[in-house]
């Protein structure tokens, strides 16, 4: 099924029409989310990244979005665009009609886009890649005994592309991470160990 064949475009929908009024679409693990120029897509359930690319094929990941953010081409001039799914995902169509009602979840988008952008310039590398790290746990964490789990599986060439810098640098920094004790693995994620769960003996 096409995006636009689930866009609303009866002149009597009401501007107080409901969530559950509303187009609804599941989506799989790397799952391409289709785009419209006038459609954004808030999302319900799971976690997205939007993403594009340069000439010689290096993808640059644009953002994380997770429950109750907006995505979609008309919060973005940059081509091409994509937005892939990095879990099963559940989103909603919101039309232009109903972006007013929106105003929160777009001050947030900026901000999140904003908060990337900076960390992506934090030098040296070490610190940048615990930024964002830091950064994701507090978009996609929950708290665990340990410290902070990011309950999101990311992979090393993921956090790359997002950081400018290759795969391999990024496998030996988190092992670092691991040898200091500020990170644990558990189940293929990530816990950031919190300062009181460092003190702890």
């Amino acid at each position: 099924m096409s995006s636009t064949s689930l866009i609303p475009n009866s002149p009597v929908i009401s501007n107080n029409i409901s969530k559950e009024q509303l187009p609804q679409q599941l989506f799989t693990r790397r799952e391409i989310i289709p785009l419209c120029n006038d459609v954004l897509w808030r999302i319900e359930r799971g976690a997205v990244r939007t993403l594009t690319w340069n000439e010689d094929g290096t993808f640059v990941t644009l953002g994380y979005w997770g429950s109750g953010d907006l995505i979609g081409y008309p919060l973005s001039k940059v081509q091409p665009y994509h937005i892939e799914c990095l879990t099963s995902v559940e989103a909603t169509i919101v039309p232009p009609h109903l972006w007013h009602l929106h105003i929160n979840a777009f001050l947030s988008h900026i901000q999140h886009s904003e908060e990337l952008l900076s960390i992506v310039h934090y030098k040296p590398i070490s610190v940048r890649l615990w930024k964002f790290l830091v950064w994701l746990s507090e978009k996609f964490g929950r708290n665990v005994e340990q410290g902070k789990l990011i309950d999101l599986n990311v992979t090393h060439q993921e956090i790359s592309e997002v950081l400018n810098t290759t795969r391999v640098t990024v496998t030996r920094l988190l092992q670092q991470f691991e040898e200091q004790g500020i990170m644990l693995r558990y189940k293929r994620r990530i816990i950031l160990r919190l300062p009181n769960k460092l003190t702890r003996k």
